[in-house]
């Protein structure tokens, strides 16, 4: 799809590519940037698009050879494909939303270093074609390292050479220019559009400061994925947090800091990809064979699983599962009942006696059938849902002894259909209308599963070049086996006719206006709840403080843990991380694996903690240690802006606050410090403005979440929504449900609209 069909050698080490990008090169504006990624083990590039051609459907990006990954780019030629684009992301250029006769009146002055010549050319190509006065002044070492010289010559009123070495051009500095034009040839300049290194960016700031010149600045080069879903990109405005990819890339450059961000920007430069050592290789142990005479009734049996002291060095599956055996003597303990309560607490109301029942009958094909008429997803359900609070919480069984196993149960059967090559049995009659869902994760194939059975023409549309959303960005493989499990489950979705397109980013790569446009009669949003949460201390922007969000995605999406991966991630010595959620413990589990050294935490009890009891349970024989009742004050720093430590206070439980849970409180004098190198924030996480910002009508709440009715339809006419973008992050199960729920309404939606009873 990404088939380059222009290269250029710019200098000795700056390509220019043109690139196949129907989706991008229609929507991409000025000031925009995609995210490329190379091939399946690269890192996700973040470069800003320099020009396109919406008639050829190409857009042009280009890139400097400065390391592993963008080496092998620039070694492609012409015919040659990248694995993936994604975009356009950020916001368009501040310039081009001013009104035309007010920019017109206003003479701009684009200032570029080096590689930043390229995205400045699209902004100096706009105001060229839109009678707006501009100049432009690049920098660059010397003459061999000039790029873009013709271009910015044919688009601009004056173009101005500095190098470094005075092999062309003027000698000097880029600032020295603009002190030049403006105070000894007295140009008057309303804005100037600054690009380029981080450096420059800041001393042509400091310096139209004292000219008292509107100055804004591009910070792409901050970002990691680009669509607002790890908080990498965070840099402070005004002594505010913002994200590069949803509040810029553009900012006031009176208004950044630059030292702060200079620092974020070299958190990766000494730290290449986690490497396997003797003391993190994969193994798996030997299963333990587990005795299953005389088994209690009124206890469980119990899973096999890795060896604490061997799986917290390795990313293979914790627990093995039940064989073939131990899920039958598992199943037998069901009483069968005939009010069941626990389907009734499944959120997809699985049959649960149902399927059970016919474990004990060695039937596991047919009990796979029963629970695929409710949920699309059970190896991943069986895996990550929190049966304790639902099914298995309601389980007769348990008012005595312990509950059915249902979830294991349920990954026995879910695992057995996929070792034996067995596929849903459905006969779908197609009626050729056509419906969009925006995201890929439970909630979306949960919808678009259930909406194919129907016969509609289903199409899914995702920002990342994955498919599974939390599945795969933020579960870790010991918890959750990727290619075993997770794209498994999605073949089966897209088995029923289901469309994936992946790297189309709606609200940016195209609307949902457009999609109407297509002839989509509804669509279901279902981008989940991205956006991290940090606390508002001082240090919170030190290099070594992460969201969960970006760990995670690194580790997981990005599969920094494997050798052959290119993705950078940094593990400290000592990590803290913060927070009692599941996100909480998969971080820390995974900085467990990669050699860190780990400590969680938490302002309450472990009672309070959200956390599944399993996870807080496998974490503690990992060798993680937990701090209850300990909330972080300040984050502490070195001179060079890296980690040292975090200082914290004791807690006490009080009253009840608004989510039942008692509320805590600082114990008075109480404060002590950890010695750490690493601290990632896991706080939750909020819904993405991506979408919101760029659908007009679509209503959304105080914390961001777009509202909903019971039926998930949201404030526009044929626009449902579920999910965590709806209820806030959640379980997986819950989205599914909300999903299930869209599909009925978008069902009863369409006939309505057609007339059918």
């Amino acid at each position: 799809m990404f088939k380059i069909i222009e290269k250029q050698k710019l200098t000795e080490n700056i390509y220019l590519f043109k690139t196949i990008a129907p989706f991008i090169s229609l929507k991409a504006q000025p000031g925009e940037f995609v995210i490329v990624i190379n091939k399946e083990k690269s890192e996700r590039i973040p470069l800003t698009i320099c020009d396109y051609d919406r008639q050829e459907k190409t857009i042009t990006i280009v890139i400097q050879s400065v390391g592993d990954s963008t080496k092998e780019i620039c070694e492609k030629e012409v015919g040659d494909s990248f694995m993936d684009i994604v975009g356009p992301l950020g916001n368009p250029s501040e310039l081009i939303s001013m009104p035309k006769d007010e920019i017109q009146k206003k003479n701009i002055l684009f200032v570029c270093g080096g590689l930043g010549t390229a995205p400045v050319y699209p902004q100096a190509k706009w105001a060229k074609e839109n009678n707006v006065p501009h100049d432009v002044i690049i920098g660059t070492k010397s003459k061999s390292t000039l790029i873009f010289e013709q271009e910015m010559n044919d688009v601009c009123d004056s173009l101005y050479i500095c190098t470094d070495d005075g092999s062309y051009g003027t000698k000097g500095l880029v600032t020295d220019k603009i002190k030049e034009l403006v105070e000894k040839q007295n140009k008057h300049y309303d804005i100037v559009v600054a690009i380029g290194p981080m450096i420059m960016m800041k001393f042509v700031s400091m310096l139209t400061k004292e000219l008292n010149i509107k100055t804004i600045v591009s910070l792409n080069s901050l970002m990691v994925d680009g669509t607002g879903m790890c908080g990498a990109c965070r840099v402070k405005i005004d002594g505010k947090i913002k994200f590069t990819c949803i509040d810029g890339p553009e900012f006031d450059a009176h208004q950044v800091d630059f030292d702060e961000a200079m620092k974020r920007q070299r958190v990766f430069t000494n730290h290449k990809i986690a490497t396997n050592t003797e003391n993190h290789t994969c193994n798996l142990t030997k299963s333990v064979e587990q005795s299953l005479e005389n088994i209690d009734k009124d206890k469980r049996v119990k899973v096999r699983e890795q060896q604490a002291d061997v799986r917290n060095k390795n990313f293979n599956e914790v627990s093995y599962g039940y064989n073939d055996k131990e899920a039958i003597i598992e199943a037998s303990r069901c009483l069968n009942c005939k009010k069941p309560l626990c389907v009734s607490a499944c959120p997809v109301n699985i049959n649960i006696p149902a399927f059970i029942h016919q474990i004990t009958l060695n039937d596991n094909k047919q009990a796979f059938m029963i629970i695929n008429e409710s949920s699309t997803l059970p190896a991943i359900c069986g895996r990550v849902c929190p049966q304790e609070n639902q099914c298995e919480g309601s389980c007769i069984r348990g008012k005595q002894g312990q509950p059915i196993a249902i979830g294991k149960l349920e990954r026995f059967v879910a695992d057995f259909a996929r070792d034996n090559n067995i596929k849903p049995i459905v006969n779908i009659n197609k009626n050729n209308i056509k419906v969009a869902i925006i995201g890929s994760g439970p909630s979306a194939l949960a919808c678009s599963s259930d909406l194919a059975k129907k016969g509609y023409e289903v199409t899914i549309f995702e920002a990342l070049h994955k498919s599974g959303g939390v599945l795969t960005y933020g579960i870790p493989e010991f918890r959750l086996p990727k290619e075993k499990v997770v794209d498994k489950e999605i073949e089966n979705v897209k088995s029923l006719g289901v469309n994936i397109i992946n790297d189309v980013v709606i609200g940016k790569s195209i609307t949902i206006d457009d999609l109407f446009n297509q002839g989509y009669k509804a669509v279901y949003i279902a981008s989940g709840a991205g956006l991290p949460k940090f606390m508002n201390i001082e240090g919170i922007n030190l290099n070594g403080v992460f969201s969960a969000n970006e760990f995670l995605t690194r580790v997981n999406l990005m599969k920094a843990y494997k050798d052959d991966y290119q993705t950078p991630v940094f593990v400290g010595k000592r990590t803290v991380v913060v927070g009692g959620g599941n996100v909480a413990m998969d971080a820390a589990r995974c900085a467990k694996r990669l050699g860190s050294d780990v400590a969680i935490v938490y302002r309450r009890t472990e009672n309070e903690m959200p956390a599944r009891n399993e996870e807080i349970n496998h974490a503690k024989e990992e060798g993680i240690v937990f701090h209850t009742l300990t909330n972080p004050t300040k984050i502490l720093g070195n001179k060079d802006g890296w980690v040292e430590g975090l200082s914290c206070v004791k807690m006490e439980l009080g009253q009840e606050d608004k989510s039942g849970r008692r509320k805590p409180i600082e114990i008075k004098d109480s404060e002590f410090k950890f010695d750490c190198d690493c601290v990632i924030m896991a706080l939750g996480t909020q819904a993405n403005r991506l979408l919101s910002q760029t659908t007009k009508g679509l209503e959304i709440n105080d914390k961001g979440n777009i509202v909903a009715d019971d039926n998930q339809q949201t404030s526009r006419e044929g626009v449902f929504a579920g999910g965590d973008v709806v209820s806030g992050a959640a379980t997986v199960i819950l989205a599914m449900g909300a999903g299930k729920k869209a599909a009925i309404s978008i069902d009863e939606y369409i006939k309505m609209k057609n007339g059918d009873k």
